[in-house]
């Protein structure tokens, strides 16, 4: 048992129900599922073994470290300010980090807004209005304005949590009325995939096919990636021309502009008060906290709300809060909260030490109120409270009584769905921009291809000596195709592990056997255990080369490292475990691909180092692209041969219903090159492409 990592033994008991004082004898008579198998009397079939999964911590155990080694280097920036002077200069640069996180916004280009229709009431009086974010992009919103007031007025931005009706959801209307009634205007507006704006329908309806929110922003934000696009930028973008929209209105007061949004809301009024300056005052409700306390609570976010390299450029979520100081900013929190009020304390101490800083500590603010995640009417108070201070509009301390709104009556858009406007979709937008990409795009060769392709990947630099290992005791009859196996623990780099497992008919239990000259390196699509036992595929490359070593291998986060977080049986979810490593690292600037393609390159180095001189790598469905990757930069890599890779990013890209996991997109790959062209670089390596999948075949067995 000394071979299992400690930072992983627990979890090796935890699987296998085991107590310290069973390691011992286990060492002795090979292991928990060998004993087993002996006690029932007879062997088991290949269908019945479950998946080893004897690692299920590691990934988490791991991100744990990356985003605390990230807090502690933006907390230390955070303590070096001691004056006014370096308080502003903090401010520009989160500015600045921010920006780099969004990337350019576009153009502005005419709103073409209209009123397409108004309901009065006894104070106030509701405008349906549709404007234009984009050419041909549809945003549907409610523009609130008081009644028998003169003179100008201060006025909000409303942006929607993830409510399938959008701006119609009780607590987003409700706070946009209670506002109006109070003196203030607010324009609240629904969301991409929300409210009128579904980018999925069902054919022949007026409802999402994906059910909107999450489902729908997963589905039109992953593929950005590939294009270089984020889909927390569209949000904010889509705020940023409320804002101009808002503008344009004589009853508006400029001094007074606020932003104010609720859960998906909440992360968007934290990302515009980062990003528009023209803000005056902030509310964001039920999302501050801290990207530690989410990621140790396994909490997956919205690829909205996971901006890239923001953890590699030490940002945090006061961070946002902290570009627009010393402006007025109450952070609205709840106790019973998925985001962690802990967190929502951090940040608010941190900022106090800014605005205290600035001049202006009474200017940050912070409640947390007694319910769960949501909008509800005590935190709508406190933002009453603080807006009506910071304006000086009214002192009412409590919320109007409301006469909440039936859907149809707030509706911009004749039938309720933008999409019988014939608006554009999102989708339809990264089609474009994949398009001209690809139009624009050289054709890259060699060693261009191969320094793209590190780039792209993030990956860091090999170390010069081959990763120390571990062997793992039997864990029983396995049903391979082979009389023995052992599994190798590689240290990849510290904290992962990818397991190695060596197959042959001699008994093996000690460190790699390098005899052959070559060795066969397969890299598993889901698990090596169940494909070495059950895939057509393997027996293949074993048979065809008797002669070779053979290795199978999973990568971190498959196989026998296959997250078991973020809730019970999420790891094929889209919004599940894999999608939250695949997000983080991405905020990490490592995009998980990129991290798997590493892992392949450590052990091809161990592989070498216990003396195999050349190297065959195979890889099948999500461990093709690893091993095509990995073939491209690694010498040692004479032949490859794949199944079931994907065709190429190009179809993930143009195709609104790809089926590919967040895991294997790489960021702005569309500008240096595309899957092709690297399927035509490693001709000269024997390959074999067999069976390719298309952009909808990613989740297949």
């Amino acid at each position: 048992m000394s071979s299992i990592p400690s930072t992983h033994r627990r979890d090796f008991l935890q699987t296998t129900g085991l107590s310290l004082l069973s390691l011992p004898v286990l060492s002795q008579l090979g292991g928990p599922a060998a004993i087993a198998a002996e006690a029932a009397g007879k062997a088991t079939s290949p269908e019945s073994l479950p998946p080893l999964n004897r690692f299920p911590r590691m990934m988490q155990e791991w991100l744990i470290d990356q985003v605390r080694e990230a807090e502690s280097r933006g907390n230390a920036r955070r303590d070096t300010l001691k004056t006014r002077a370096d308080a502003e200069a903090y401010v520009k640069s989160v500015q600045e980090r921010i920006r780099q996180c969004f990337g350019p916004m576009p153009e502005k280009t005419p709103l073409n807004a209209r009123v397409t229709g108004t309901v009065v009431r006894d104070n106030y009086r509701i405008e349906n209005i549709i404007f234009e974010s984009r050419p041909g992009y549809l945003v549907t919103g409610n523009l609130y304005l008081p009644s028998g007031l003169g003179g100008k007025r201060p006025a909000t931005i409303g942006v929607c949590g993830h409510s399938a009706n959008g701006k119609a959801a009780e607590s987003y209307q409700g706070f946009a009325q209670g506002l109006a009634l109070q003196g203030h205007i607010c324009f609240l507006i629904d969301p991409v995939g929300q409210g009128e704006r579904f980018q999925y329908l069902k054919d022949g309806s007026l409802k999402s096919r994906l059910g909107g929110g999450t489902s729908e922003h997963i589905q039109m934000g992953n593929n950005q990636t590939l294009v270089g696009e984020f889909l927390g930028a569209w949000f904010a973008w889509d705020g940023i021309r409320a804002l101009d929209y808002l503008l344009t209105r004589d009853e508006v007061d400029t001094n007074h502009l606020g932003i104010t949004g609720n859960s998906g809301g909440g992360t968007q009024t934290t990302w515009l008060c980062g990003l528009e300056p023209r803000f005056t005052m902030g509310a964001p409700s039920c999302f501050v906290t801290t990207f530690r306390r989410n990621v140790e609570n396994e909490l997956p976010a919205d690829t909205e709300q996971c901006p890239p390299q923001a953890l590699a450029l030490d940002l945090d979520h006061s961070d946002f809060l902290a570009a627009m100081a010393p402006k007025p900013v109450i952070i609205l929190a709840q106790e019973k909260d998925f985001f962690d009020a802990r967190g929502s304390i951090e940040a608010y101490e941190r900022l106090k030490s800014l605005y205290t800083l600035l001049g202006k500590p009474e200017n940050i603010q912070l409640h947390i109120g007694p319910d769960p995640h949501g909008y509800s009417q005590p935190n709508r108070e406190a933002m009453y409270r603080f807006f009506n201070k910071v304006t000086g509009v009214s002192d009412v301390q409590a919320e109007p009584a409301l006469t909440l709104e039936k859907d149809e009556t707030l509706q911009c858009s004749p039938e309720g769905q933008v999409a019988n406007l014939k608006s554009r979709t999102l989708m339809s937008f990264t089609q474009d921009k994949a398009k001209i990409q690809s139009q624009g795009r050289k054709s890259l060769k060699g060693e261009a291809l191969t320094t793209e392709l590190r780039d792209v990947l993030r990956l860091p630099d090999l170390p010069a000596t081959a990763p120390d290992y571990g062997i793992l005791r039997s864990a029983g009859t396995r049903k391979y195709p082979a009389k023995t196996y052992c599994t190798y623990t590689v240290e990849t780099e510290p904290g992962i592990q990818a397991l190695v497992t060596r197959i042959q008919e001699e008994a093996l239990t000690s460190r790699m056997p390098g005899a052959a000259k070559k060795a066969v390196l397969y890299v598993s699509h889901r698990s090596a255990d169940a494909e070495l036992r059950n895939e057509s595929f393997v027996q293949d490359l074993i048979t065809a080369e008797p002669e070779a070593a053979f290795y199978a291998c999973d990568v971190r986060g498959i196989g026998e490292s296959q997250p078991n977080t973020c809730g019970s049986n999420q790891f094929l979810r889209p919004y599940g475990s894999q999608y939250f490593y695949a997000a983080h690292g991405l905020m990490l600037n490592r995009p998980l691909l990129g991290q798997r393609v590493f892992d392949v390159l450590r052990v091809i180095q161990a592989l070498r180092a216990a003396g195999h001189q050349e190297i065959h790598l195979a890889g099948r469905g999500w461990g093709a692209l690893p091993a095509a990757f990995a073939a491209l930069l690694s010498t040692d890599v004479k032949q490859v041969t794949l199944k079931n890779a994907l065709s190429s990013y190009q179809d993930v890209a143009t195709d609104p219903e790809y089926q590919w996991p967040y895991a294997f997109m790489l960021p702005n790959v569309l500008t240096h090159f595309d899957l092709p062209d690297c399927y035509a670089a490693l001709a000269g390596k024997k390959l074999r492409n067999l069976e390719p999948w298309g952009a909808q075949e990613g989740m297949k067995e």
